[in-house]
């Protein structure tokens, strides 16, 4: 998998951009959780009044809470506020604002910035928590008021009055406690009691306090509408990109893949069989790509909105962090669970549908093979043993997954009810709010949320990584059969001579030579003819000139010149080759003749057909030339296809014809007209023919008889019936000793 992190490269712009897209959206999100928490604490509990430092408070309500802010602070919390009377220039707009300016001094906020808001909130928090607690009664066992200190006031009396007769010391102890309350109680609880005092203050001076609570909650609301948005927007983009990202990226591996696969020689496909290269462009590719995606839309957001939770959710409480780490616990535990079981079984799975790729090939490609012999049964128990073993393990590994995803929201809901069941006692003891425990909750379910995109991305990387690698397989491969650093160049006056110089071949793995010292000369104008047994390296031979093997000594040499020191698209390009098994493409009959030279005209493909004696069925077609042509050319007869593919050899007009016993599926008549109008047409190349017909070679100006890789006789066909035992014992298994005169 790792190997293949190079083809990310060119959009490391793009992954940036996606990175920081997605911590657009994690902080959106972590966001919401803290607004929600206002609206609850702030707009409902507080009444849209955000912390204790009023704008506004009457001269009289000021004296009284000052008894309880010492002399340094209460000068320090004077020098932010303004006092406005009948006497002020802004009077008349004050008391638009504030009606009780009407019947009393108020001191105004100052506009501006405050630079130490948060010490002149908590010194003004404690005070009014303080004076709250008085004005709304302490009451002591005898029906007495008790404040802190133990200084006794008679029920009726000015309760105010008489504090500012209290003693210093006793004054210093009442200020002591409160400083004691607000550290057990917390900073949130006394901006919370603070700013409740703030609501009587604001509806004393005759503020509307329900319109200024609707508005915050309003206000509020909209913005969070807005981070969702955003939130959404992002998301959006991300994914966009990642598909983007992660389609591209495919598309190269997916191209190279295909490049590699077609430089391969004939013995780099023996490594591979064709149903697992069709597996790993596909199957194996499509997975790299899925978890592309999820890498850049989860395993970067994860880690993101995982500690920005973790930080938010310290904020909120750090006595309940132990929830957290016990969920996460928990959570890894049952991932690293499933992890040890489900990978060996994804590994399984990909060799499975090669299995299942090779049989279903196997079966359609020689269905007719298998109707006439009646093994359909028998086909059928094959792929039902490769189905039934490939639906196991893909069974096993889903009833796991299964399982896993019940557990996790099985964690996720205990660990939200043990959260509201904490956080209630914490709310109870006055030292939580109830806006920060359902803020937790949140940022509990986004930290154990991103553990579980982080672990389940620890499952799905692992069947990646063995389709990865299974994919570097093939780019790993080193062809045998490449190109020269600084490869020659054929002469212009170069005909195509051919010619074996003590050539030897020896298949990867084989104990022994298939050919051995090979050596003759193919001439330009003349034909060349290979005949032997079956499996004695004729089309092996054959298939040297084009270098779909190397030899493993001697040498191969065009017009002087050894073909490993030319660039094989050279060699190429003065061949026409015809395999021993025609092949075609889908398309048309002439989209298959010029399949050798795009630009030929519609007379040389008519010639080309005259010369392979394809016009006749060609013409009787409905379509002509346009007719169409299946896969693999199968609505098409043997024949038919064997003389397209000549014709398509013949278009491209090379120096070198290579036929691969090409004439097996023509009758003797169409196979004699064939030949003759090739000599005609094709007089000046070099042609090499591989036949296991006499009738078709004995005509030859030389024949090859190969005989278990050894070259035991070469000549034309008289010569070789007086001189070579293997080339008579095979002419008269064929025809009669008049037909061979």
């Amino acid at each position: 998998m790792f190997k293949l992190i190079r083809y990310l490269k060119p959009y490391t712009v793009f992954i940036i951009v996606a990175v920081a897209l997605l911590f657009v959206q994690a902080m959106s999100e972590l966001a919401l959780p803290d607004y929600m928490s206002n609206i609850v604490n702030v707009g409902i509990q507080q009444g849209g009044i955000e912390d204790a430092i009023p704008e506004a408070i009457s001269k009289e309500t000021f004296d009284n809470v000052s008894l309880f802010i010492n002399q340094e602070d209460r000068q320090r919390v004077l020098s932010h506020y303004d006092l406005v009377n009948k006497d002020s220039v802004i009077y008349e707009e004050a008391l638009k604002k504030y009606p009780g300016l009407e019947n009393n001094d108020i001191y105004v906020l100052k506009s501006g910035e405050i630079e130490d808001r948060a010490s002149l909130n908590l010194i003004l928090g404690k005070a009014l928590m303080a004076y709250s607690g008085v004005k709304n009664g302490m009451v002591g066992q005898n029906g007495s008021f008790a404040p802190p200190g133990g200084f006794n006031i008679p029920e009726g009396a000015n309760v105010f009055m008489l504090l500012r007769l209290m003693p210093e010391a006793q004054r210093l102890e009442m200020l002591n406690q409160v400083d004691s309350m607000v550290e057990v109680m917390g900073e949130n609880i006394v901006n919370q009691s603070g700013a409740l005092a703030v609501k009587d203050i604001y509806e004393e001076l005759g503020v509307n306090t329900e319109r200024l609570q609707s508005g915050y909650v309003l206000r509020t609301g909209f913005i969070m509408v807005l981070v969702t948005l955003l939130s959404a927007l992002c998301t959006i983009m991300v994914a966009f990109i990642a598909s983007k990202i992660a389609a591209a990226s495919a598309r190269t591996v997916r191209r190279d893949v295909f490049e590699k696969v077609e430089n391969f020689s004939n013995s780099e496909f023996a490594q591979f069989s064709t149903a697992s290269l069709i597996t790993r462009t596909t199957n194996d590719i499509t997975q790299i790509q899925l978890v592309v995606v999820l890498i850049i839309r989860m395993v970067f957001y994860a880690p993101i909105i995982g500690v920005g939770g973790i930080l938010r959710a310290l904020e909120k409480s750090t006595s309940m962090s132990w929830i957290i780490a016990l969920a996460v616990i928990i959570l890894l535990g049952m991932v690293g669970i499933v992890f040890a079981i489900a990978l060996p079984r994804f590994k399984k799975m990909q060799k499975l549908v090669d299995r299942l790729n090779l049989v279903t090939r196997e079966h359609l490609s020689g269905l007719m093979v298998v109707r006439a012999f009646n093994t359909q049964k028998f086909e059928e128990g094959r792929f039902d043993a490769a189905n039934r073993d490939f639906t196991r393990t893909d069974l096993f590994v889903n009833r796991v997954m299964v399982v896993l995803m019940p557990a996790i929201m099985f964690v996720m809901n205990g660990t939200m009810l043990l959260i509201v069941w904490v956080g209630a006692h914490q709310i109870e003891a006055s030292t939580m709010q109830v806006g920060d425990m359902m803020a937790y909750i949140q940022y509990a379910m986004l930290i154990i949320f991103a553990f579980l995109m982080l672990t389940m991305m620890f499952i799905m990387i692992p069947r990646a990584s063995v389709s990865g690698a299974r994919v570097s397989e093939i780019l790993e491969v080193n062809p045998k059969i490449k190109d020269p650093k600084d490869p020659k160049k054929f002469k212009k006056e170069s005909r195509g001579t051919v010619q074996f110089k003590n050539v030897c071949y020896r298949f990867p793995g084989a104990e022994k030579n298939i050919l051995n010292d090979i050596s003759f000369t193919a001439l330009p104008g003349q034909t060349t003819a290979i005949i032997g047994s079956t499996g004695s390296g004729k089309s092996t031979l054959l298939n040297m000139i084009p270098r779909f093997y190397d030899v493993c000594g001697g040498q191969v040499l065009v017009d002087g010149i050894d073909i490993r020191e030319v660039s094989q698209h050279d060699l190429r390009d003065r061949i026409g080759y015809v395999p021993q098994k025609g092949v075609l493409f889908s398309g048309t009959i002439e989209s298959n003749l010029k399949y050798a030279d795009e630009k030929a005209s519609k007379e040389e493909m008519e010639e080309a057909a005259e010369i392979a004696q394809a016009v006749e069925f060609i013409t009787t077609k409905e379509g002509g030339y346009d007719s169409p042509i299946s896969q693999g050319g199968t609505n098409v007869s043997g024949g038919q296809k064997q003389r397209i593919a000549i014709a398509r050899a013949l278009l491209k007009k090379p120096q070198i014809f290579l036929f691969d016993d090409s004439f097996s599926a023509l009758d003797f008549k169409t196979d004699a007209a064939l030949r003759r109008k090739l000599k005609e047409k094709t007089g000046d190349s070099t042609m090499i023919i591989v036949g296991q017909r006499i009738a078709t070679i004995k005509n030859a100006d030389q024949i090859l008889v190969l005989d278990e890789g050894n070259l035991v006789g070469i000549g034309k066909h008289q010569e070789l019936m007086a001189s070579c035992q293997t080339y008579r014992e095979i002419a008269l298994s064929q025809l009669s000793e008049a037909e061979l005169a």
